[in-house]
């Protein structure tokens, strides 16, 4: 077959039909509610088994990039234990049904990761229902918008820290003692880490502490075969947008300024985990993969 009689899939046009639109739910939201769906991989993700006997826990497992990462996991071959806010329920069901329904094993417990001791009772769960524990996605995040600083109260700065940097901590302290060599960390950072937005102070923050604790932990662990790494997300069409993660106003142009000229889609960002999750990396210690359409970062 000759070069022009080739097909291959145009990175611009895929996923491109679906179109953000301006719409508003309450946090944390719901993937159900979301106009237009995201695609999460239910159709579109095939595993090639290179997770085979896995066992993975992931935060933020019902929405976005965690169910997507979630589903993607589970046709890699792996079990996986989801958690989620009891509010958001109804998406980690679907996510799990679909996920069992293709002979995959998932487990969901529902919990607050902002509360010290929830932590230690979700990664004990975990560690009795997969017998064992070898993969952690510190995915979960809390991303509000807030246009002028001056107003910027303690309460949103606590939220978004406990979230997003006190609960990686608390739960990677927990998981590693049942973490042998071949494990791997997986940490959700983000292009904000890199080109923070002026409204999102406290986020980019977190974002930037992210890449260091991954950094520095990975140095810690790789002597003793343990991998961390994370991935950086550029705009994502999730949830997390149209729960006050961006103002209203901007939804509808979200991801326009990348290359690509259009936002991501979750199932996008899975293969970047499955990667480092797998043997396939075992090179790959302290790094943070951008996916992001093109934004440059250094």
């Amino acid at each position: 077959m000759s070069p022009d009689q080739l097909t291959f899939d145009n990175p611009v046009e895929r996923h491109a039909h679906i179109k953000p639109q301006a719409q508003h739910q309450e946090p944390p939201g719901l993937d159900r509610d979301l106009e237009p769906k995201p695609d999460r991989g239910e159709e579109t993700y095939r595993g090639t088994g290179r997770l085979q006997g896995r066992k993975a826990l992931i935060t933020g497992g019902d929405s976005g990039i965690g169910s997507a990462v979630a589903i993607a996991f589970a046709r890699e071959g792996a079990d996986v234990v989801l958690n989620y806010l009891e509010s958001e329920r109804e998406d980690a069901e679907r996510v799990g049904g679909l996920i069992e329904h293709e002979g995959g094993k998932a487990i969901l417990i529902a919990g607050d990761i902002r509360q010290r001791e929830f932590c230690r009772e979700l990664v004990a769960k975990a560690v009795d229902a997969l017998g064992g524990l070898d993969i952690l996605v510190n995915n979960a995040g809390h991303q509000v918008y807030q246009e002028d600083f001056a107003e910027f109260d303690e309460e949103h700065l606590d939220r978004t820290l406990k979230t997003n940097l006190y609960a990686m901590f608390w739960i990677t302290k927990d998981a590693l003692p049942h973490m042998g060599p071949g494990s791997t960390i997986i940490n959700t950072s983000s292009v904000q880490a890199y080109k923070p937005s002026p409204i999102l102070i406290d986020y980019a923050t977190t974002k930037f502490g992210i890449n260091g604790f991954t950094k520095g932990l990975a140095m810690q662990l790789a002597p003793q075969g343990i991998r961390v790494n994370a991935v950086a997300p550029g705009p994502v069409w999730t949830v997390l947008q149209v729960t006050e993660g961006q103002p209203p106003e901007k939804v509808e142009s979200f991801g326009e300024n990348t290359a690509l000229g259009r936002m991501g889609q979750p199932v996008e960002m899975a293969p970047a985990y499955v990667f480092l999750a797998s043997p396939e990396s075992s090179y790959v210690v302290g790094e943070t993969i951008n996916v992001n359409g093109g934004l440059p970062v250094p």
